[in-house]
């Protein structure tokens, strides 16, 4: 054990810092020390009323009316570590280790690189780790806080009393460290900061904590570290080459896509059982959840997170949410997770004002706030923020095996001047809007990502034309792999949500989206953000009596699954419920066993079975060679027709947006023969008219809008024609 010889005026000095929580490191106070051959032992045990070391013939004295107690022993009279027994003024007995014996535990190189913003797994040595040091069970608590005098960890082991354990401060790093004999997993706790300028003090969550209390309580729990045993090698056997396979999207809010008839949540173990056949039988490729990183508020839908390594108690454990993903990958589904790193909401328990200072936010306001939300931006340009953002990112990635990433609000962090008014905003250095810092945190997040879990894909949600968003970082891009279209999306559903009669006027709408389909790797998303807020439902936004609202659903969801780019819908859709998303309760399962939405769950699930097995459909979605148009200038008649190719195959498209059958109306196609219908989205079987072909079609031998052949076609109204030149095997 290495001691430290310490003079009387400077223990002096050192005992009152302690006592006045002004100490950066009471490691120099208490423990054991060096001092005229003899060993000096000092303690701190508010309430206590005598003490002695386990063992040992020991006798402290307490100093100065302070709860400092100290006593001077022969060094062969001592072990390390050594265990104290002392007596609170209720005559209650209590042993327990000193933890002021213990050496530090952090190492010097863990304590640079997250101060240079270059640790990437800071989860593995910030927050509270269950460990054994020198043969004693306890948790190592440590945490981030350079503007802090002092820090203590506090609890339901010391009755969340800050005089108990105070941590040491590791030097310049701003890092404070305890390691606590005794405590146990399960155990709750925060840590007591106070700011080295106001002398305030503040009781804060663990930003690192891996489990949290469920709301409305705030504190963090001790966990052990994970032995859960995955059982999803197969699915990384896999070939994932993500860019040719097709990806079809099932986004989901855990919180209200099923609830028990008591309204309580249900488990992730039980959403594993629910869930999971439920998107094998609509044929999704994907899950995606709303975030379920821990936060308080349930109408943030998880938007302002307060946990970024902790999944929400609401479903579950952490073992829980594991085994929801391995069930997910064992049904060869991909599992994608929602993460913001963007923002944060001010609550006073959490990240805001972190040491007493703004820390983890910007302090000047004009970076500082999110006008429109109402929460904090990340400050990008500190390096131990970059830090414990990209851990975060890895962690999911890493200890929960999810697929991938979509990062929410990405404009909002790529533009100085997203939502402010123009004295709001501060410019970059060279008078820019552009946020740099965000954008070198994106590269470097997305580099790091596809580097360690190079299976993984990140997804951003930008809504603006910042220019390659989705191209490496190499050539100057952000380096995500994909990115919602949002162009495409309010194209799509400002024309769908004409009337028939006049979609003429906006053919464009449909069009438009080619020009740009290709500058980057789009996904077309119908998300939540589109059935709430007064939006209506999808099947609302549809103009028409009962029938033809259905009608066009099913003729949007089929323009979707063919029309290039990996697809994802928000869940309930399938369900053609009438009434907008609420959070707050359970989708309207009743309405899963009416004609009309089977026959829209069948649609879904057709539509997922030939975009997966037809490489026409996915295999090109990020390349020119997969589209082709046959006719985009029918608008008169409000008809669009393409082609999908991949390798030689190739399917034909018509889309008729009008509710008017389209006697032999004429498409060319590149060869001649018979030809299948697929798929025909006004099937009786889909609860359509059924009008359409009869199954086989035979290309006649002339040519036509520049094809050598073409067909002649019945269109159903306000249907799509899926075809492919029919082979007898």
């Amino acid at each position: 054990m290495k001691t430290k010889q310490l003079s009387d005026p400077i223990l002096d000095t050192n005992m009152r810092r302690v006592i006045n929580r002004e100490h950066h490191d009471p490691f120099e106070v208490l423990g054991l020390h060096l001092q005229a051959g003899h060993i000096l032992v000092r303690v701190l045990l508010p309430n206590c009323e005598s003490v002695t070391i386990d063992g040992a013939d020991t006798k402290f004295r307490r100093l100065a009316d302070s709860d400092i107690f100290e006593c001077n022993t022969d060094p062969g009279n001592l072990s390390v570590p050594y265990q104290l027994r002392w007596w609170d003024r209720q005559g209650q007995e209590h042993l327990c280790y000193d933890p002021y014996c213990f050496p530090p535990q952090i190492s010097e190189k863990d304590l640079q690189q997250f101060n240079q913003g270059e640790h990437i797994r800071a989860w593995q040595f910030l927050g509270a780790h269950y460990r054994v040091v020198d043969g004693v069970q306890g948790v190592l608590f440590s945490t981030w806080a350079p503007n802090a005098s002092s820090v203590s960890v506090v609890g339901d082991f010391n009755q969340w009393d800050g005089r108990r354990h105070p941590m040491r401060c590791r030097g310049p790093s701003g890092i404070w460290e305890l390691f606590l004999p005794d405590c146990h997993v399960g155990a709750l706790y925060k840590f007591e900061i106070k700011n080295r300028s106001s002398g305030r003090l503040h009781t804060k969550a663990d930003p690192f904590a891996r489990c949290a209390e469920l709301r409305p309580k705030t504190a963090s729990v001790v966990t052990a570290q994970s032995d859960y045993l995955w059982q999803d090698d197969h699915w990384y056997q896999q070939d994932k080459d993500w860019q040719h396979t097709p990806i079809s999207i099932y986004e989901v809010h855990l919180g209200s896509w099923r609830l028990h008839e008591d309204a309580r949540f249900l488990s992730y173990r039980e959403l594993a059982h629910e869930l999971i056949p439920h998107v094998k039988k609509l044929g999704f490729t994907h899950i995606e959840l709303l975030p379920i990183t821990e936060h308080p508020f349930d109408a943030s839908w998880g938007y302002q997170a307060t946990g970024f390594f902790a999944p929400t108690a609401r479903f579950g454990c952490p073992d829980d949410l594991r085994y929801f993903v391995d069930c997910c990958h064992q049904a060869n589904i991909g599992v994608l997770l929602d993460w913001v790193p963007g923002h944060f909401p001010k609550d006073d328990f959490a990240l805001a004002n972190y040491d007493g200072t703004a820390l983890f936010e910007h302090e000047d306001p004009r970076l500082r706030e999110h006008p429109e939300w109402g929460t904090l931006q990340f400050n990008f340009a500190r390096h131990e923020v970059k830090s414990f953002l990209i851990s975060s990112a890895l962690y999911w990635l890493e200890q929960f095996h999810f697929d991938g990433l979509r990062v929410d609000a990405v404009a909002s962090m790529l533009y100085l001047d997203y939502a402010r008014e123009a004295h709001q905003w501060l410019p970059n250095a060279y008078g820019g809007n552009e946020n740099l810092d965000a954008v070198s945190f994106l590269q470097q997040l997305n580099y790091i990502t596809h580097t360690e879990c190079p299976r993984s894909v990140t997804i951003a949600e930008e809504s603006t034309s910042w220019p390659q968003v989705t191209r490496p970082t190499y050539v100057g891009g952000l380096g995500f792999s994909m990115k919602w279209n949002m162009g495409w999306m309010h194209d799509t559903l400002d024309y769908c949500e004409q009337d028939p009669i006049y979609r003429h006027y906006h053919h464009q709408s449909l069009t438009f989206g080619l020009l740009y389909a290709y500058s980057e790797n789009f996904i077309l998303p119908f998300s939540h953000d589109e059935v709430v807020h007064g939006k209506g439902s999808l099947l609302n936004k549809m103009p028409g009596d009962n029938w033809q609202q259905l009608a066009n659903l099913r003729l949007l969801l089929s323009y979707q699954f063919t029309y290039p780019g990996k697809k994802l819908l928000f869940m309930g859709t399938e369900l053609a419920s009438r009434e907008e998303w609420n959070e707050r309760q359970s989708l309207d399962w009743s309405l899963a066993s009416k004609p009309s939405q089977v026959g829209l769950q069948l649609l879904i699930s057709d539509l997922n079975k030939l975009y997966c097995s037809l490489p026409p459909l996915h295999y090109y979605d990020f390349d020119t060679k997969g589209f082709k148009w046959i006719d985009c200038h029918d608008a008169s008649q409000s008809i669009i027709s393409y082609l999908r190719e991949a390798e030689g195959n190739f399917v034909v498209v018509i889309l008729n947006f009008t509710p008017v059958i389209r006697e032999a109306y004429c498409v060319g196609v590149p060869t001649t023969g018979p030809y299948r219908e697929l798929l025909n989205s006004d099937a009786a079987c889909y609860g359509g008219s059924n009008v359409g072909n009869g199954g086989i079609i035979q290309a006649k031998e002339k040519s036509f809008m520049g094809f050598p052949c073409h067909l002649s076609l019945t269109l159903p109204p306000l249907g799509c024609l899926i075809l492919q030149a029919h082979h007898d095997d």
